[in-house]
């Protein structure tokens, strides 16, 4: 039986909840489709009963999964803004936005499985993942430290092209090679000292 959804769980079951979420993410991305639940539960450090009572179905923990992956990314930018400037805030939400990328495309199979039982596990992730790269980008503005003509769609397209030719783990240096390069482009350039 699936827990309740509207009751806020107790520490100890959120604890093991967000263990489960991460252990089927790392199994998802490394096996496909035929991740067997006695696998993430061992992972997780749980047991197969608690994998169960939260997730039923396979689709069901691979959708939670996902979804998990994204509001992590999400979620991350108030505490980077409150820790860091805001370019070096941005410069680090880039990285993490490739850890998504990555765990996303390794789990290819297994969400198109979702997506193929009749839910969309996407259905707000475009949108959650645009807000936190608004958040980002205006407080990069308003420190003067980008350009204003560049906008978050703009900048959600680039990290996109980069996620779609360098997200594989072995491409890491790639990634991140092609992510200096696109907030090299957003940086505000110096003024220009008048000719004499």
């Amino acid at each position: 039986m699936a827990r309740n959804e509207g009751r806020p769980l107790r520490a100890d079951a959120q604890r093991n909840r967000d263990k489960i979420l991460a252990a089927a993410v790392r199994v998802f991305t490394e096996e496909g489709l035929d991740a067997h639940f006695e696998r993430i539960a061992a992972e997780a450090g749980v047991g197969t009963g608690t994998l169960y009572r939260n997730f039923p179905t396979r689709e069901a923990l691979i959708e939670a999964a996902y979804r998990n992956e994204v509001a992590r990314l999400c979620d991350a930018v108030p505490g980077l803004l409150a820790t860091m400037p805001p370019y070096e805030a941005l410069q680090a939400w880039t990285r993490r936005f490739i850890d998504y990328a990555t765990a996303k495309l390794g789990m290819a199979d297994a969400l198109r499985a979702v997506v193929a039982s009749g839910t969309n596990p996407y259905a707000d992730s475009h949108e959650m993942i645009q807000t936190a790269l608004s958040s980002l980008m205006d407080a990069n503005t308003a420190a003067k430290t980008i350009r204003t003509d560049i906008r978050p769609t703009d900048m959600f397209a680039a990290l996109a092209g980069i996620a779609l030719t360098s997200a594989r783990p072995e491409q890491r240096e790639q990634a991140e090679r092609l992510l200096d390069l696109t907030l090299d482009g957003l940086k505000l350039a110096p003024p220009r000292l008048p000719e004499k």
